[in-house]
């Protein structure tokens, strides 16, 4: 049986992803290059030595890898791997490797996400939980707005009785330019039902990822 996703924000999310999808296709990847040889030109570099010969093709190429979330969805990641079990206990997938850009200078965000739900009737594929993360995260972004997307993506999905998501990630835009901070760690959550609304649950969750190695609390 397939559940589509169908969030509130779910038409919002279908208009930018078709805006990106437009945008795209105005411009063509020589412009792409065009753009960083700019760059690169900017920098006092010249785009024309052995070293920077195909500097331009190759950003082009690791940027549309590193923003290939905007065109997944999620409906195509799930391939069906939605299942009816009676199963009502927590469900946690932790230390899922994370790997974003920051919207802000597009440097790496670099951390791990733990994420888990309270089955009401429905479980996923363990594997595509990880596959949510990797699709939020493939975009330019804010760890506080993906720790929602993830979080609201499973409500959506499955209606659990509840969600909760929490990543700790280090941001290369503090560690390697401005504040220069290396060694700092920036922990989001995000709660639905019942780990919201019972302590205990709440509870539970958060000593068990704080048994993952590295923890940052």
């Amino acid at each position: 049986m397939t559940l589509s996703y169908r969030p509130e924000s779910d038409s919002a999310e279908q208009i930018i992803a078709s805006l990106n999808v437009q945008q795209k296709q105005k411009v063509t990847e020589a412009e792409m290059m065009q753009a960083v040889r700019t760059l690169l030109i900017g920098l006092g570099e010249d785009p024309d030595r052995e070293g920077l010969k195909d500097t331009p093709k190759r950003v082009m190429k690791a940027l549309q890898f590193l923003t290939k979330g905007y065109y997944d969805s999620v409906d195509e990641l799930l391939n069906g791997a939605v299942f009816t079990e009676d199963a009502n206990e927590m469900v946690l997938v932790r230390d899922i490797d994370i790997f974003s850009s920051c919207e802000h200078h597009i440097l790496p965000i670099i951390g791990r996400a733990h994420v888990a739900y309270i089955p009401n009737g429905k479980v996923i594929g363990l594997s595509k939980v990880a596959r949510i993360c990797e699709m939020y995260a493939r975009r330019l972004q804010v760890q506080e707005r993906l720790t929602l997307q993830i979080a609201d993506a499973l409500q959506g999905l499955l209606q659990p009785q509840g969600v909760a998501v929490v990543i700790e990630a280090t941001h290369m835009c503090m560690v390697m330019r401005g504040v220069q901070k290396p060694g700092s760690w920036t922990v989001t959550s995000a709660m639905r039902g019942v780990f919201s609304e019972d302590a205990r649950t709440r509870e539970e969750f958060m000593n068990l990822i704080r048994h993952s190695p590295g923890f940052h609390s």
